[in-house]
C-alpha cells in the first residue's frame, strides 16, 4: 500500500495508539463494537483507488444492463418476491480482494457483491477516529478522506441521508433487522441513529393494519412507518424460523431502501453473468457438465445467499459437490480462487491481506449508483471474515484512507 504513510504509521505505532483509537470510536458510537477492530487504517494509493473505481464502474454498468437484470431476477424466491421493485437498488457493495497481477501491480479482484447495505454510518465514525489519531503523528496530519466521487464528509452525509431517509421525517423511517441490539453490526445501527435520526427496529415489533405498518415510540405512542432502511438477512430469518407480522409479498404503503428484491438480484447469483478482467470465472453448480481436474486447488464452493462466509468451502472435493442435493444445486456456485496478496506491512514485520468493500448509493431520483465510501477487512488467514481471524492481531475491521 502507500509506502510513505505506512512507514510513518508503523514507526509511531504502539498499544497506546491503538487503545486511543478504540476508545474514541467506542465513545462515538456509544456502545461496544461487536467485531474486531484492526490496529491500522489502510493507506490506499491513488493508482490503486483509480483501478478499483474504474473496475467498479464497469462491473456496475454490467449489473445495470436490463437483459442481465431480467436473467438475474430469477434468483428471487417466490415466497420473498416483494411488489414495487425499484429500477435499481438504492445501495450496493462490491468486495474486491487486493491482489497483484503478473507484473506485480496491485489490482482489484471481485470476490462477491450485494444489492444490500453495509456499515455506512459506522465508517464515518471509523474515519473520524483514525483522522484524530493520525493528527497526532508527525507527517500524518490530515484531513484524511474515505469518500469517492469527490465527496467530503458533509456531502457524503447528505447523499447517505437522501438514500436512507428520502423526503421523510426520520421518525417515520426504521432500520429493519432482527433483534438489532444483539447483531454484530449494532455499532452501525447506533451510528445511524446518531447521524440520521433513524432507529433500529426488529420486524417482529411492527404492527400491520391494512396497508400500513406501525411501530411504538419511546413514549409508547404509535408511529407510522413510511420508509424502511432494509437490513434484514433472509438466511438468518429462515434459520431462526422467525414469523413476521407482515408478508414481504404484501402490497404495503411503504418505501424501501433498498427494495428487498435486490438482495437476491444483485448477489453472488450475479457473478456468472459478469464478464470482466476483475471478475473470476464463476458457474452455477447446477450448470456444470463436469468438475475441473484441479477443483480443490483452484476453485471455491459457495452458497449464493449466505453471509459472513457461512458455508464457503475453500478446498472443495468432488464428494463435497456431489453431496449438494439436486434441488439445491442452483443455489451454489463454483468460483475460481482469488490469490489475495500480503500487501499491508505490519509494524514489527510481516504483512496481511486486504479486502476493499466499495459502497454505492443511489438516492431516489438518481439514475445510477454512486461509488461513495469504503470499508476494509484485514486477514492473515485464507478467509477474510472476522470469524476466521480469531485471536490474531492486525486483522479485522478497517477503512481505506487517503489525504483529501
Amino acid at each position: 500500500m502507500d509506502p510513505g504513510p505506512r512507514a510513518r504509521f508503523n514507526a509511531a505505532f504502539d498499544d497506546g495508539l491503538y487503545r486511543r483509537y478504540v476508545a474514541d470510536l467506542t465513545a462515538q458510537v456509544d456502545c461496544e463494537v461487536g467485531f474486531r477492530l484492526a490496529e491500522t487504517p489502510v493507506f490506499l494509493p491513488a493508482d490503486l483507488r483509480e483501478r478499483c473505481v474504474q473496475a467498479g464502474a464497469e462491473i456496475v454498468a454490467q449489473l445495470c444492463d436490463p437483459e442481465r437484470i431480467a436473467m438475474m431476477r430469477s434468483a428471487i424466491p417466490a415466497r420473498w418476491n416483494a411488489p414495487g421493485e425499484t429500477a435499481l437498488p438504492s445501495m450496493a457493495v462490491l468486495d474486491f480482494a487486493i491482489a497483484r497481477d503478473a507484473g506485480g501491480t496491485l489490482v482489484p479482484r471481485l470476490v462477491e457483491l450485494q444489492g444490500f447495505p453495509s456499515l455506512l454510518a459506522f465508517e464515518v465514525m471509523q474515519r473520524d477516529a483514525w483522522d484524530a489519531v493520525l493528527g497526532g503523528i508527525s507527517g500524518l496530519e490530515g484531513p484524511w478522506s474515505s469518500w469517492f466521487a469527490g465527496l467530503d464528509r458533509s456531502t457524503f452525509l447528505e447523499l447517505a441521508r437522501r438514500t436512507i431517509v428520502g423526503d421523510h421525517d426520520p421518525a417515520n423511517v426504521v432500520l429493519l433487522d432482527l433483534d438489532p441490539s444483539n447483531q454484530k453490526t449494532y455499532a452501525d445501527f447506533r451510528a445511524t441513529s446518531k447521524l440520521f435520526g433513524v432507529d433500529a427496529v426488529c420486524p417482529t415489533a411492527l404492527r400491520k393494519r391494512g396497508r400500513r405498518l406501525y411501530r411504538s415510540g419511546s413514549d409508547g405512542s404509535e408511529i407510522a412507518v413510511e420508509r424502511i432502511y432494509y437490513r434484514l438477512v433472509i438466511d438468518e430469518l429462515e434459520k431462526k424460523q422467525i414469523a413476521l407480522p407482515f408478508d414481504l409479498r404484501d402490497d404495503l404503503d411503504v418505501e424501501w431502501s433498498p427494495h428487498p428484491n435486490w438482495f437476491w438480484i444483485w448477489s453472488k447469483f450475479s457473478l456468472p453473468f459478469l464478464k470482466h478482467p476483475a471478475v473470476p470465472r464463476t458457474r452455477f453448480v447446477a450448470d456444470l457438465d463436469g468438475l475441473p481436474q484441479d477443483l480443490t486447488e483452484r476453485y471455491v464452493l459457495k452458497p449464493l445467499f449466505s453471509f459472513a462466509g457461512g458455508g464457503v468451502n475453500i478446498h472443495p472435493s468432488r464428494a463435497d459437490v456431489a453431496a449438494i442435493p439436486a434441488g439445491q444445486r442452483a443455489n451454489w456456485c463454483l468460483q475460481e480462487k482469488i490469490s489475495y496478496s500480503d500487501v499491508l506491512q505490519v509494524a514489527g514485520g510481516g504483512a496481511v491481506k486486504v479486502e476493499l468493500r466499495m459502497m454505492y448509493l443511489r438516492p431516489d431520483g438518481q439514475a445510477l449508483p454512486t461509488a461513495a465510501t469504503n470499508l476494509c477487512r484485514l486477514s492473515r488467514g485464507e478467509m477474510l471474515g472476522v470469524d476466521f481471524n480469531r485471536n490474531l492481531t492486525w486483522v479485522g475491521s478497517s477503512i481505506g484512507l487517503w489525504r483529501s
